[in-house]
């Protein structure tokens, strides 16, 4: 059995990114870059009006000027502003040419195609020039970046129609035991439970830059385990499977892989909840067993399968620890480090009473994951510790 620390360096280790793929701007959201962004164009691409006006000279300011056109976004006015003259302009337009600054409408008094301005405007001479915000060639969004919201903003303006990321890993879960059945099921079966891990999984590995391929339901029976593992080998980069990581007559999640050449990383982990959590290869593939208890599934999926994911869409920081301060006390921490479920109140981060391993309704109340060292001693109200987003 290994500490956490060590969990956490070789799934780091093996959580490299599986490959590169170009994508269609309109589907890159939330894909991890694998080469930079460069500007195919100027933005501005010409010097433009930052606000509804007239361009004008500023030779001609103040006095009364005459309209000789129009310029909209999109659609310029063909022609140079000569002494006397200006051009009615809206926001984003080409400023054209001659003109060297937009006075805003609401200073002008229009009569026709006559505009006065009586006073010399402020400063602010509302113009954006040519390339103000980058240059084509310049590098907008370096590798590594995510593509969230405002990436995309800049990957687009940067007339880029697609992008080259990491490729998402393709996972697959595999949940194990004869008492599960599909939600909307168990309450017609005398001895079955609804199967719930199998989604809370799936959610993790795609918020963290996976692709779901789904989940299958597996009876304890061996031979036909077998088979299905080998089946999702095929499928998947990454197999999640759930339960059957114990050492009970039916436990098989380590023995259906095995006639795939299972090799194991680790095999248990000295955490509470979640000792049985084990990492492996099998097939050339990734395999993650993670506990049949859903709170115990979902710490180590959020400890473990989040950064395996991450790495492998070629994505960093999926631990960001932080510090909080207690907002009830925490009691002292046993032989094995402990990772208590909590909310966080504007008092602060306040553990939940029920930290069962098989809670769900508390599972879903927590936001939050507190760490405890082996035998850390009790740890009062306004003490400082350390947290992770849940």
């Amino acid at each position: 059995m290994i500490s956490f620390d060590e969990a956490v360096r070789l799934v780091t280790d093996v959580a490299r990114p599986i490959g590169r793929e170009s994508v269609p701007i309109a589907l890159a959201a939330g894909r991890m870059l694998a080469a930079p962004v460069v500007a195919m164009i100027d933005s501005p691409p010409a010097d433009c009006s930052a606000m509804d006006g007239y361009a004008v000279r500023e030779a001609d300011l103040p006095g009364s000027l005459r309209m000789i056109g129009e310029s909209f976004a999109g659609g310029g006015f063909d022609g140079t502003l000569e002494p006397g003259t200006c051009v009615r302009i809206f926001t984003g337009a080409p400023v054209p040419a001659g003109a060297d600054r937009v006075v805003i409408q609401e200073v002008v008094v229009r009569d026709g195609e006559f505009v006065t301005i009586a006073d010399l405007p402020g400063p602010a001479r509302h113009l954006r020039p040519r390339g103000s915000d980058f240059r084509t060639g310049d590098v907008l969004l370096e590798a590594g970046r995510r593509l969230d919201p405002r990436a995309l903003v800049a990957a687009a303006g940067a007339d880029v129609a697609e992008v080259e990321t990491w490729r998402r890993p393709a996972v697959l879960v595999l949940c194990t035991g004869d008492e599960l059945a599909p939600p909307g099921e168990a309450r017609g079966r005398l001895g079955a439970i609804p199967e719930s891990v199998s989604f809370g999984v799936a959610a993790f590995a795609e918020q963290w830059g996976g692709r779901s391929l789904g989940s299958h339901r597996l009876a304890d029976d061996l031979p036909a385990m077998e088979r299905a593992a080998g089946d999702a080998l095929e499928q998947a980069d990454l197999v999640v499977v759930t339960g059957g990581a114990s050492v009970g007559e039916k436990d098989y999640a380590k023995a259906m892989f095995a006639p795939h050449g299972l090799d194991l990383i680790f095999s248990k982990v000295a955490i509470k909840p979640g000792k049985p959590v084990w990492l492996g290869r099998a097939g050339g593939k990734l395999v993650l067993g993670l506990p049949g208890n859903p709170t115990s599934s979902m710490v180590t999926a959020r400890l473990l399968l989040a950064p395996l994911v991450a790495g492998l869409a070629g994505r960093v920081g999926a631990l960001g620890w932080r510090s909080l301060p207690l907002g009830e006390p925490l009691p002292a921490c046993g032989d094995r480090e402990t990772f208590h479920r909590a909310r966080l109140l504007e008092k602060g981060a306040v553990p939940l009473a029920n930290q069962d391993s098989s809670a769900q309704k508390a599972l879903a109340e927590a936001d939050l994951l507190l760490r405890s060292r082996p035998h850390d001693p009790p740890r009062p109200t306004g003490h400082e510790i350390e947290a992770l987003d849940f």
